[in-house]
């Protein structure tokens, strides 16, 4: 047990010391992770064999990352970008695997083995480009979105590539080690000794099996959990379903990545997909980190240095082989500028499930172990070098376009109606909305009471079901490109708590928040929130002057009275503000502030006596 929580130090420490500064330094995370890996592994010598063991684990961080991108892919947005995820991810895997087998075959390799090879080189890194164009707020822009089309192809495309694999193996490569290794993952498998018909069947049944479940029975189990109230017991319960896809998807032959990605689809209009992420996100983020360590700590110097012209011209070869085919599918598919760019340089690299897909070559036999041992550092170091590519592209391709893009006053008027989240479903945060979305503003509705959220879903009013107060729901529901936040929920403690988070974490997001009394009110404005409103106060002044009008006085003089009432209020504001701030800080200035609230309604009283009697309708009311 000591042994492990050495090891486990290590490794944190490594992250906590070297992401940072790669992030300060503008390398973003997924290098520092590895330089983190390096610095441990291959250069203290702090970890070793134990590195491997830890990586099958660390890869279902990118198990994970599928999960979340499934959860963004509504099957209608899929269908959309058909075009692009067929055509450009289609022709940039099929055009690599082609360029790199037939350069195999003219250098005298086997066609088997250089499919193999070709097969892993027409991977890019998924977890290094989507984390990396996110941190960069690239994500959005045309080249970050068709980066996206070509890695969700190249994702689903593995699974094909895992299954033709087997068929590639060479004979000479089979050893009696290798059947008793096959024989006893065979154990582990519901799949061994089928048919090919039969293997077929059950793994379109598994794949069935995940959809209809999604489909029909994650809704009422979502829905049990979370009247629970117990926010730990729904984070079980999503690792329950990722886990259970995972290992469904292994015992059946198919990869644990193909399941969870299709699981998340179909959940991707669940109202539970924010609280979904929000709960997965950490898990994916520290599983990832731990992958990229562990790339870097099993990298071999000692193999790097005995094949160092082979190692170092691969890794060039590949970058530069993969950057010219994506800037021509760049342009064939008018990706323009530095757009452009930004897809061919920032998909350049091979990606972790080339790993995969080089570790089961190795198992099939369809690669031998000495090559497999000089590949692996080429993929890593292709990893490595995407970083420099990103701040090649930010230092260097950004400047040069620069002078042709186009100026502020041009794009103002881009998609001027931003994105506001909306924190609480109930009456008072349902009127908002409902106002919101027919003058045309897309709203994120957060509300932790399943009932609420099910009843407004009759109406056409989206929502999704999670607590708006953690900071990791407001992350996932987009608070960083939010244009507005409105806390609509009525619990005061919770309320105030949320507009200091958000004013320290994002002080320039415009926030309005509803308070339930005046002193809460005040505590809001002190905590940074724009625009405050006291819940029953306005309400309360139109019921004021209906009652007016009911004693006697005329339309005219009854909104004149409201209005005097809010001018006076506004008046003495800032002074009733900073009274009530100092009665705050010392109990015996507290009188200091009752006085200047007597002042106050001493003026509504001198006010009130000077009312122009004959304004008064000259009937008794009703």
């Amino acid at each position: 047990m000591t042994t492990y929580f050495i090891q486990a130090f290590i490794y944190l420490l490594a992250a906590v010391v070297t992401v940072p500064l790669a992030k300060r330094a503008g390398l973003g995370s997924v290098l520092g992770y590895l330089i983190a890996g390096v610095l441990i592994g291959p250069i203290t010598g702090l970890v070793g064999s134990e590195t491997a063991s830890i990586q099958h684990f660390a890869e279902f961080g990118v198990v994970m990352m599928l999960f979340l991108v499934g959860l963004e892919l509504q099957p209608r947005m899929l269908w959309n970008m058909r075009h692009k995820l067929i055509g450009l991810g289609g022709l940039q895997v099929g055009l690599t695997t082609l360029i790199v087998m037939l350069a195999g075959i003219s250098l005298g390799f086997s066609w088997k083995p250089s499919l193999v090879v070709g097969l892993i080189f027409s991977l890019s890194s998924t977890a290094i480009v989507l984390q990396t164009l996110a941190e960069k707020s690239l994500d959005k822009t045309d080249g970050g979105r068709a980066s996206f089309s070509v890695l969700l192809f190249q994702d689903i495309a593995v699974i094909p590539m895992l299954a033709l694999i087997p068929l590639l193996a060479t004979p000479e490569l089979f050893t009696s080690n290798a059947i008793q290794a096959q024989s006893a993952h065979a154990e582990l498998s519901l799949v061994a000794h089928l048919t090919g018909w039969q293997y077929a069947a059950v793994m379109i049944g598994s794949v069935v099996a995940v959809i209809v479940a999604g489909q029909y029975f994650s809704h009422p189990l979502f829905k049990w959990v979370a009247k629970s109230g117990l926010r730990e017991v729904f984070t079980a319960t999503t690792l329950l379903i990722v886990i259970g896809i995972a290992a469904l998807m292994s015992l059946v032959g198919l990869s644990p990545a193909l399941g969870v990605f299709i699981a998340g689809m179909v959940l991707a209009n669940s109202e539970f997909r924010h609280e979904l992420e929000s709960n997965i996100q950490p898990f994916k983020g520290l599983l990832l980190g731990l992958f990229f360590i562990t790339v870097g700590a099993g990298i071999s110097f000692e193999i790097i240095k005995n094949n160092l012209a082979t190692v170092l011209s691969l890794s060039i070869a590949v970058i530069t082989l993969k950057a010219v085919v994506l800037f021509g599918l760049a342009i064939i598919f008018k990706v323009r500028k530095s757009d452009g760019w930004l897809m061919a340089l920032s998909l350049a690299q091979a990606g972790e499930f080339g790993f995969v897909v080089l570790a089961f070559a190795k198992q099939n036999q369809a690669l031998s172990p000495e090559w497999a041992a000089i590949l692996s550092p080429v993929v890593a170091i292709s990893m490595i070098i995407t970083p420099l590519l990103f701040l090649f592209f930010d230092k260097v391709i950004v400047n040069k376009y620069r002078e042709t893009a186009p100026t502020p006053k041009e794009t103002s008027s881009i998609n001027k109606q931003g994105k506001v989240i909306i924190a609480g479903a109930g009456r008072f945060g349902q009127v908002i909305n409902r106002l919101l979305m027919i003058n045309g503003f897309n709203t994120i509705v957060l509300d932790q009471s399943v009932s609420i959220i099910e009843r407004i879903k009759r109406i056409n009013m989206e929502s999704f079901f999670g607590d708006a107060t953690q900071s990791d729901l407001l992350h996932t529901a987009g608070i960083e490109s939010a244009s507005l936040l409105v806390i609509a929920i009525d619990d005061k403690e919770h309320v105030l708590d949320m507009v200091k988070h958000i004013k320290h974490q994002y002080p320039k997001l415009p926030v309005v928040a509803r308070a339930y009394d005046r002193g809460h009110a005040y505590a809001l404005e002190s905590a940074g929130a724009n625009y405050v409103f006291i819940e029953s106060y306005h309400s309360a002044l139109e019921m004021a002057k209906t009652s007016l009008n009911a004693l006697g006085f005329t339309a005219e003089s009854s909104e004149a009275a409201k209005n005097h009432y809010l001018a006076i209020e506004k008046q003495h504001h800032p002074d009733l503000l900073n009274a009530w701030k100092a009665s705050k800080d010392a109990s015996h200035l507290f009188d200091n502030y009752l006085e200047l609230y007597m002042q106050l309604e001493a003026a509504f009283t001198e006010r009130d006596n000077g009312v122009d009697k004959n304004k008064h309708q000259s009937v008794k009311p009703v």
